[in-house]
């Protein structure tokens, strides 16, 4: 068999957890390969609604084997409390690989964060404040420590004084903190080995052998294309590739075993945190409408809870989204929120400097863009419940096969509710 992404088109949020939640009961492996706990998949089933940080969604299916891959920011404190509360909910006690070079997001790299955002005052890049930004750039700069790390003290020791040297000309220097101290760090780290060493493996390995054998391996991203740092709304993005083509790297399988990309928009657009957003809904009134029958809960981050920002769906930067990831099938999520309506704008271009584009630019241009709004009649039905795309409303039809057109990729799946049942599939 090969390996099946499940990604987002947009800024994130748009539905990724249920569907891999869905696509999952027919998997064997489900990977996390990228990011850390400073995002959430919402999933409900029969045991629940769970908002999952660092688990991949393949837990709550007995048959699954889950694996965080070294792509991971990998929070250990983060992971313990997650384990605990789906266990306690009910879930039997899944079954968890996590890479031997994965890397650790520290308690300092929170710190940093937290400490960096506040100096940047009002010139904040909106972190979630989770470590993400500190920790990737410890990793690529070398001095990340890899859980293969922790069983070798002498040496690991010797890696912590010298992040300490480093960090503490930041903390005391920058920003006017307590220095660390490597004796804490140590034995933060030694409670670390503990807690993770029954579940460290060669995933790599793992994964190679699992496809030799034929097994069907689902990898979910977190976020989407647009705050991917290379391909995304630059700065305002997160320090993990968001995109399918790094699961290759964050999982460790080679690139020609992902075939089938399924790539993930809501039928409306959100976002949380700063960043370019040209179909957003200005109007305060009109957008806290939307947020509140949007998703499963409204429109607010599932780690965060913070209000997303709400707008419509945008067909440029979506088909943009699209692209990057190399969709080969999209699913269409939150259908049912729109149902209120009688008119939904569809932002299919955009104005910039008096012309009109059709295509997604890069973020010094993307600042001058404002939406060219397509007008589609509404359906005013509640859709829920419905199981054959047949059964849905004309107008409502009419709306996902105008995205699906102006999208150039196939929508195979319609979300019509928060469930695990609440899908409709089309033929590709």
């Amino acid at each position: 068999m090969s390996v099946k992404a499940i990604v987002g088109a947009n800024w994130g949020d748009e539905g990724k957890g249920k569907i891999t939640d869905v696509l999952a009961q027919d998997a064997d492996i489900v990977v996390r390969y990228q990011g850390g706990a400073n995002a959430g998949h919402t999933i409900i089933n029969h045991y629940g609604r769970f908002a999952l940080h660092l688990l991949p969604s393949g837990v709550f299916s007995e048959n699954i084997t889950n694996v965080i891959g070294n792509g991971v920011a990998f929070h250990i404190p983060s992971f313990v409390k997650e384990l605990a509360a789906i266990e306690a909910q009910g879930v039997p006690a899944p079954k968890i690989l996590v890479s031997d070079r994965v890397q650790l997001l520290m308690p300092y790299h929170i710190l940093q964060d937290s400490y960096e955002e506040a100096r940047l005052a009002g010139k904040a890049f909106g972190s979630t404040k989770s470590g993400i930004a500190p920790f990737y750039s410890d990793k690529y700069a070398k001095i990340g420590i890899q859980a293969a790390e922790l069983f070798d003290e002498e040496a690991l020791r010797e890696k912590v004084e010298n992040i300490c040297t480093i960090k503490n000309a930041l903390f005391v220097h920058l920003y006017h903190q307590e220095p660390l101290k490597a004796d804490e760090i140590m034995q933060t780290l030694a409670e670390y080995r503990e807690a993770i060493a029954p579940y460290l493996a060669d995933t790599g390995a793992f994964l190679a052998e699992a496809l030799r054998a034929g097994k069907t391996v689902l990898v979910e991203g977190q976020l989407g294309s647009l705050k991917d740092p290379d391909q995304g709304i630059y700065p305002m993005v997160t320090s993990s590739h968001t995109t399918a083509a790094f699961a290759a790297v964050g999982a460790a399988f080679p690139p020609y075993e992902l075939k089938d990309i399924v790539t993930v928009t809501k039928a409306y657009s959100s976002s949380v945190g700063a960043g370019e957003f040209v179909s957003e809904i200005l109007d305060e009134t009109e957008a806290e409408e939307l947020r509140k029958r949007g998703g499963d809960k409204g429109e607010y981050g599932a780690t965060t809870g913070r209000p997303r920002r709400v707008g419509w769906f945008d067909a440029v930067a979506t088909r943009y989204g699209c692209r990057v990831q190399g969709s080969t099938e999209v699913a269409l999520t939150v259908l049912d929120a729109l149902g209120y309506l009688d008119e939904i704008p569809v932002c299919t271009g955009y104005e910039l400097d008096g012309k009109v584009i059709d295509y997604f630019p890069v973020t010094p241009l993307l600042k001058r863009c404002k939406p060219v709004l397509t007008v589609l009649p509404g359906w005013k039905q509640d859709i829920r419940g419905i199981t054959r795309y047949e059964e849905l409303p004309e107008n409502c039809r009419k709306y996902v096969e105008f995205i699906e057109k102006e999208i150039g990729v196939p929508i195979t799946m319609v979300s019509n509710g928060p469930g695990r049942e609440e899908l409709i599939h089309r033929k590709k």
